[in-house]
């Protein structure tokens, strides 16, 4: 397992937890030393990388395809954030990746109605870029799946 990203990374989320977690445009090249584990949140299949990624099919502008796909894959990049390298990546790193990224804050512990404005302060002014996003943000479910959430 590698190190964290350096806090100073463009794009680096910190979350609260202390788990860090890099947003960016899938257009841009990513950073080295490369993630080990990466979202991407694209409307088709992205290419493959030499890291473990997980790919939710998710329109420009608009939702995830499916939710609890966006969960699962929300939920292991946390967990693995806590001491591997993990990105989350759309076409732009605004929208989709904003949006998931302040999902990714609900689930370290901060309130749903506080982690749109958590991320643009953390990582983008413009992330998370529609009402229908924001609303998302808001109504997303703070529990990790597992064994106690599914007992």
């Amino acid at each position: 397992m590698g190190d964290p990203w350096p806090a100073d990374l463009p794009g680096v989320l910190a979350l609260p937890s202390g788990r860090r977690v890099l947003g960016r445009s899938v257009r841009a090249a990513p950073p080295a030393p490369e993630p080990e584990f990466g979202v991407y949140l694209a409307r088709r299949r992205p290419p493959g990388t030499a890291w473990e990624q997980v790919w939710v099919p998710w329109r420009d502008f608009g939702l995830p395809a499916d939710t609890d796909a966006l969960r699962l894959a929300l939920s292991t990049a946390w967990v693995h954030a806590a001491d591997r390298r993990v990105e989350v990546a759309c076409g732009g790193g605004t929208g989709r990746t904003g949006t998931a990224l302040a999902c990714l804050a609900v689930l370290d512990g901060v309130a749903a109605d506080e982690a749109v404005a958590f991320v643009r302060h953390h990582y983008r002014r413009r992330a998370v870029e529609t009402r229908w996003q924001r609303r998302f943000v808001l109504h997303f479910d703070g529990e990790l799946p597992g064994p106690s959430a599914t007992a």
